[in-house]
């Protein structure tokens, strides 16, 4: 699968913060290819960019993200997934240069009715924010299918903080996202969304896109 994630915040910082670049009216265009190599497992690669209002287009960083799940064969009553991701983003996007992220993802197609929960544990490995440890973030996603072709509901994105203790509410990060996801065939995948700040050392305003496209290197020799 090939995706193309679109970010672009309409309402960010100003100004730099510990060295990082303003956020406001910033474009962030990622490309993400993923690669199943059997029903539990997956490898995927991310090649981060950024367009700049006054930098023009830069390379930010690059991640690979093995994943492992439970296979469809084991007939669970929820869908259980471990993916790892790790790699490397430049000093001026990002306080830390290093970072693995561990994400736990359980999730449910309950009728017209879908839920994921994603207690995320992240870990910087060198950057500012080392000495925290394992920073809890939490993601989390509800969506209703009105039709066949369209469900619309509700992202969230945290960072609480280091498990250890918890940030102020202040000084977190807490977003969430309106979002509507569209059923273009088996092949395709389609979400857009727009995000809101609920503190202040968040991005106030974000819109987000996404595009997929899945392919198959399987071919059928056989005339049917």
């Amino acid at each position: 699968m090939v995706e193309l994630h679109s970010n672009f915040t309409a309402e960010g910082s100003k100004t730099a913060v510990d060295g990082v670049a303003p956020t406001n009216h910033a474009e962030h265009e990622t490309v993400e290819i993923t690669q199943g190599f059997n029903d539990w497992f997956e490898t995927g690669f991310y090649i981060f960019t950024t367009i700049q209002p006054n930098g023009g287009w830069q390379w930010v960083g690059d991640h690979i993200r093995p994943r492992i799940r439970i296979p469809p064969s084991w007939h669970w009553p929820v869908g259980v997934s471990l993916s790892n991701e790790i790699g490397y983003q430049r000093r001026q996007f990002s306080t830390d240069t290093w970072t693995w992220e561990i994400r736990p993802i359980v999730d449910k197609q309950m009728g017209r009715i879908y839920w994921s929960v994603n207690p995320v544990l992240d870990r910087s490995w060198h950057g500012l924010t080392v000495h925290q440890g394992l920073v809890f973030s939490p993601n989390a996603k509800v969506s209703y299918n009105f039709t066949k072709r369209v469900a619309g509901g509700f992202e969230y994105y945290g960072s609480c903080g280091p498990i250890s203790g918890f940030l102020p509410v202040r000084d977190q990060q807490q977003q969430i996202f309106p979002t509507v996801d569209l059923d273009l065939g088996p092949e395709w995948e389609f979400n857009f969304g727009v995000g809101i700040g609920m503190t202040g050392s968040t991005d106030h305003l974000i819109v987000k896109f996404i595009l997929g496209r899945r392919f198959s290197w399987n071919h059928d020799h056989s005339g049917q």
